[in-house]
């Protein structure tokens, strides 16, 4: 069900339902931080930090339990060094922590130990009602 809607549509429609979770809120240092340190500036969206919920509570929900530093890795992206080659780089790794720390306490991921961080029955419920809502079934 998940994987049969586009990602960007899914993404976007969760974040707009995030937004109404008064436990996921951007810290008031996120309109001023970057998201990594291979980006040059911070991000022009003003609801970027809603979207970046929906969007690992999505990878949640498609597969099994991931950590901080796999997200890293994942939402990281390549740093321009001047006419030296690009190289990769992580994503910061406080914004994805928090942002976790928050999904925990609106009750969507636990943690599970010596695994990393998990969906839970509410979580899934929660993306699952969003994905029915634009399949319109």
């Amino acid at each position: 069900m998940i994987k049969q809607i586009p990602a960007n549509k899914l993404i976007n429609t969760l974040a707009k339902e995030l937004e109404k979770v008064k436990e996921i809120q951007p810290p008031e240092w996120a309109a001023f931080v970057k998201t990594g340190m291979c980006k040059e500036r911070p991000p022009a969206q003003k609801d970027w930090w809603y979207v970046r919920s929906a969007a690992i509570l999505r990878r949640l929900a498609l597969g099994q339990a991931v950590g901080v530093s796999r997200l890293r890795r994942v939402y990281g992206s390549r740093k321009r060094r001047g006419h030296k080659p690009e190289h990769k780089y992580p994503a910061s790794g406080n914004i994805i922590r928090k942002i976790l720390q928050q999904l925990e306490t609106a009750g969507f991921v636990k943690t599970e130990k010596g695994k990393g961080r998990m969906i839970t029955a509410k979580g899934k419920i929660f993306v699952k009602n969003t994905a029915k809502s634009l399949t319109g079934s």
